[in-house]
């Protein structure tokens, strides 16, 4: 019973994609969230029936749709870090905290933010390429084949007469 009560308090429960979506083109409209979402549904050709159907199939954009509305259209308070693993629709929301009104966006903050995330991302991947470089031993170029290796790939699989 506690858990059926906690999931009340959810703006996501008993609300359809189709509805959360309409909700928040409506008021940000399909270029915002493309600059916010960066998901090619609300770019090309956007309507709120395609991009129902392509979020339907593709579980990581409709989560990052919901926490959207959630935490931007909803302006409810980040997550514990318990919390953050489950989708947005499994989140437990507090009975003292309640949805806001929606944040104020625009396509130039949109633009600063996907330039940090460029950052971020970038310094990511070259902590990872060191990490795996200091880790791994360093592998010798092997010897350039002959055209005629080159046409089988599988050359060296085959068995021999």
């Amino acid at each position: 019973m506690d858990n059926e009560i906690n999931y009340t308090n959810n703006p996501l429960h008993g609300v359809g994609l189709k509805t959360v979506l309409t909700e928040i083109v409506d008021h940000y409209g399909f270029d915002i969230l493309f600059a916010y979402l960066n998901i090619n549904c609300f770019k090309t050709n956007p309507s709120i029936e395609s991009s129902v159907k392509f979020l339907k199939k593709t579980d990581w954009a409709r989560e990052k749709v919901e926490v959207f509305y959630l935490y931007e259209f909803k302006s409810l308070p980040k997550v514990s870090s318990e919390q953050f693993l489950l989708p947005p629709r499994e989140r437990v929301i507090p009975e003292e905290q309640s949805p806001g009104e929606p944040a104020e966006l625009n396509l130039e903050d949109a633009e600063q933010l996907r330039v940090e995330r460029k950052v971020k991302s970038d310094e990511w991947a070259k902590d990872t390429r060191q990490a795996k470089d200091t880790t791994s031993p360093k592998q010798t170029k092997q010897p350039k084949q002959s055209s005629e290796k080159k046409a089988d790939p599988w050359a060296n699989w085959k068995p021999k007469p």
